[in-house]
């Protein structure tokens, strides 16, 4: 039996649809998307026009929005420079799988301390490194492959947390076989069900499309952004732990492969929807 996949919320939905089609480039930064496009392509993924509005608010509350005007004048929200550099960050775990750990490369350390009456700040710094992908080697000390370093790096200092933490790259020396302590570092059984709960739901789809001529703008879109709402949120459970450390069925590399061939097949079929809309 597997993990359900989580719903596909309002808020999710709008930070997956700016991570894929909302910012244009390092050099041409997208300018604000208009509210009404914004409904619309939401929309397309069964969000109505109360949900997107809610939606939009909590997130200009959190920073992750900012409300502006289009060329045109109208009333749209483009990304704050934090949301820029979460998305930018995410974009090296999101799409660099499956390779991005390899043995050899080492473990980064978080090793923190957060007095009493700052408890609350412990509870979002233990959030956040799970949230990144950190296993749990001892109390206060937390482990993930090395080359998370910059994305924690960036994440701390966003949060104001950097004080509480000190950052250690290094080997595992022992005393047990590190297969078998990074099996203890994380529960990897509940890794592999989201991974086969990702591949239940979106195996089938990339099956219908290997087999679809030609490809229609507005299904590519919507099978895309669901996709890959469902799939971001997985190489932060799993953050990349090299194959040689996990078991010989492991579920990740086939999960990978799969989200990987949706990407190519429909990532710029969707965009043909979008820009209309955009527009």
């Amino acid at each position: 039996m597997t993990d359900q996949q989580p719903l596909h919320t309002p808020r999710s939905l709008i930070v997956t649809f700016y991570g894929a089609y909302g910012r244009g480039s390092v050099d041409a930064p997208a300018g604000p998307v208009p509210i009404a496009a914004l409904i619309r392509l939401l929309g397309a993924v069964g969000v109505d026009s109360p949900s997107v509005r809610s939606a939009v608010s909590r997130l200009k509350r959190r920073g992750l929005l900012v409300a502006g005007r289009t060329a045109g004048g109208a009333a749209g929200y483009g990304l704050s420079d934090a949301a820029r550099q979460l998305l930018d960050d995410g974009d090296r775990r999101i799409y660099g799988r499956p390779s991005s750990a390899r043995p050899g490369q080492g473990w980064l350390l978080a090793v923190f301390s957060v007095p009493e009456q700052e408890r609350h700040k412990r509870h979002l710094l233990r959030s956040r490194l799970a949230r990144l992908g950190f296993g749990t080697a001892a109390p206060g000390v937390w482990i993930a492959p090395a080359h998370v370093h910059e994305e924690t790096r960036h994440t701390l200092e966003r949060l104001g947390l950097v004080s509480y933490v000190d950052l250690f790259k290094g080997c595992h020396l022992g005393f047990e076989p590190t297969a078998e302590a990074v099996a203890r570092w994380w529960d990897l059984e509940a890794l592999a069900r989201q991974h086969r709960a990702f591949l239940d739901t979106h195996e089938p789809v990339l099956h219908r499309w290997s087999r679809r001529r030609p490809v229609p703008p507005e299904a590519a879109y919507r099978d895309y952004l669901l996709a890959l709402d469902s799939w971001r949120r997985l190489p932060y459970a799993d953050p990349g732990l090299p194959a040689a450390l996990l078991p010989p069925d492991w579920p990740g590399g086939r999960a990978a492969r799969v989200f990987t061939a949706l990407h190519q097949r429909l990532r710029d079929a969707g965009e043909h929807f979008v820009r209309p809309t955009l527009a």
